[in-house]
C-alpha cells in the first residue's frame, strides 16, 4: 500500500491541539457548599468519559489517512525480447560414473556433479527456451524446447547412466540438438555439448554434424569433463564388492575443439567441479538475452476503508456525548 498524497499525513499533528481545544476547557457551576458533592461517588460512565477523546482522536486520524489517498497497486511487466534457444547435450555413457569431481569435499560421479551445475545454469536463465538431449550409444531428446524450467529441471533429475545403450555418439548428440533448433525463430541458437570421451558410436560423424549446425546458424560450445591422467572408477571385484579402480581419462580435446571452431563456438576443459561451474557461468554471460521491460501499475483506491469508519466513530461519539456520557452544563 502507498499514499497518493503522503504530505497530508502531516495533519495528524493537529490532533493534540484539537483535543485540547475541544476538551481542555471546562464549564463552571457555582455552589454555596461542596460538602454534599464530595459525598457523591462517580458513576461508571463518569469514570470512563475519556473514551470520547479516544474516539475523536481515532476518527480524525482516519480522516487524515483517507485524505492522503491510500492505494493498492498491481504491477504488470511485459517483456519484449527475442530469446535465445539453447540445447543442453549431456553425455550419459558409462564412463560418467568416474568419481573425479567433488562437492563440499565429498567425491561424486561426473554425471551427479554435472547435473547440479546444469541445474544452476537453468535457474539463471529468464526468457530463453531450453531443451535437453542425452547421448551415449545413441542420442535421445529428454526434453524438447521449453520455457517451463520447472518441468525441465524435473526431467534433468531423471537423467541417469544406463538410460541409453553405452557408447559415445557425439555426432548423434549434435545431430539431435540441431534437429531441435533448426526450425526455431530465435535470434541466437546454441548447443552446449558436454562429454568425457571420444566419438566411438553412432552413424553421424561429429564434424559433419558440426557443418550442418553451422548451416543453420547454430553455435556449439563443447566441454570436455574429466581430470587429466587417471580417474577413480567403481568396479565389482570377484567377491561382488564395489571397489575403486583407476581409469585412464580419454577425452578427444582436438576433435571437440575443432567442432566448436567450425560453428564459431568455443571449447572448454573442466578438470574439477569449480572449473565446470566457471565454464557454465562464462557461457551464461556470453549468451544473455537483451530484453526491454515495460511496466504498468494499476492502482485501487482504499480511502473509503478509512473514511467510513471515521464517520461511524464520530457518530458514535456524538451519541455517547448526548446520552450516557453527557456533561451538565
Amino acid at each position: 500500500m502507498n499514499f497518493h498524497d503522503p504530505l497530508a499525513l502531516i495533519l495528524i499533528g493537529i490532533i493534540p491541539p484539537l483535543i485540547y481545544f475541544c476538551h481542555g476547557k471546562t464549564s463552571q457551576v457555582i455552589f454555596s457548599s461542596l460538602k454534599a458533592l464530595k459525598k457523591l461517588k462517580p458513576t461508571f460512565f463518569q469514570r470512563y468519559r475519556y473514551v470520547l477523546i479516544i474516539l475523536r482522536s481515532i476518527a480524525i486520524a482516519l480522516f487524515v489517512i483517507a485524505l492522503a489517498r491510500p492505494q493498492y497497486g498491481n504491477k504488470e511487466a511485459r517483456v519484449q525480447t527475442e530469446g535465445i534457444d539453447i540445447v543442453l547435450a549431456l553425455d550419459v555413457s558409462g564412463s560418467m560414473l568416474a568419481e573425479d569431481f567433488e562437492i563440499n569435499g565429498r567425491r561424486h560421479n561426473r554425471l551427479y556433479v554435472i547435473k547440479q551445475v546444469v541445474k544452476d545454469f537453468i535457474q539463471k536463465r529468464t526468457n530463453d527456451r531450453l531443451g535437453l538431449v542425452v547421448f551415449a550409444g545413441r542420442a535421445y531428446t529428454q526434453c524438447p524446447m521449453t520455457l517451463d524450467y520447472g518441468m525441465l529441471l524435473q526431467l534433468l533429475e531423471k537423467v541417469e547412466i544406463g538410460m541409453v545403450e553405452d557408447g559415445t555418439a557425439i555426432g548423434c548428440g549434435i545431430g539431435s540438438s540441431v534437429d531441435r533448433l533448426r526450425n526455431t525463430k530465435a535470434k541466437s541458437k546454441v548447443v552446449i555439448l558436454l562429454t568425457d570421451g571420444r566419438n566411438n558410436a553412432g552413424e553421424i560423424d561429429p564434424f559433419t554434424a558440426a557443418e550442418i549446425a553451422k548451416t543453420f546458424g547454430i553455435k556449439i560450445y563443447t566441454i570436455g569433463a574429466g581430470t587429466k591422467g587417471l580417474a577413480p572408477y567403481p568396479a565389482i571385484d570377484l567377491f561382488g564388492n564395489t571397489v575403486m579402480r583407476q581409469l585412464k581419462v580419454d577425452i578427444d580435446d582436438d576433435s571437440l575443439r575443432e567442432i566448436a571452431k567450425i560453428t564459431d563456438g568455443k571449447y572448454y576443459r573442466a578438470t574439477d567441479t569449480e572449473s565446470l561451474k566457471d565454464i557454465y557461468s562464462h557461457i551464461d554471460k556470453l549468451e544473455k538475452t537483451d530484453s526491454e521491460v515495460i511496466q504498468y501499475t494499476e492502482y485501487s483506491e482504499l480511502f473509503h476503508y478509512f473514511l467510513l469508519p471515521a464517520f461511524g466513530l464520530l457518530l458514535f461519539e456524538l451519541c455517547l456525548k448526548k446520552t450516557k456520557l453527557r456533561k451538565i452544563p
